[in-house]
């Protein structure tokens, strides 16, 4: 499928596309005219890189990881790269409790200046 009809099912503009591709996390062909071709399950890849970029990991750390959860052989140590995800995800808890934590002064705040 072309780049367009990817972006279509997927929701996800092709110059967010490109970028994966330029970061090595998409793999596309190219047609006899240049047009950029990806396989049908390139709209599953773009979703799993979407949810992992969601979750806050950086592309490099998403270039590894994509190998070991599709069950290929990986380059590295899926092991290291899933305690690297750990990692990050430890961190969002963090700022999700700082957030609250703000978010929670605001309220007393708010809540002293009704009275």
């Amino acid at each position: 499928m072309r780049i367009g009809e990817l972006s279509e099912l997927t929701g996800v503009s092709t110059r967010s596309l490109r970028y994966y591709e330029e970061q090595g996390l998409l793999v596309g062909g190219r047609l006899p005219n240049g047009y950029r071709d990806y396989p049908a399950d390139a709209v599953d890849t773009v979703a799993f890189i979407q949810d992992l970029f969601s979750a806050g990991l950086p592309s490099d750390v998403v270039r590894d990881v994509l190998p070991c959860a599709r069950g290929e052989r990986p380059t590295g140590d899926c092991t290291a790269l899933f305690a690297r995800a750990q990692q990050v995800r430890a961190a969002l808890v963090e700022q999700e409790e700082r957030i609250a934590q703000r978010r929670r002064t605001l309220d007393r705040f708010l809540a002293e200046g009704r009275t």
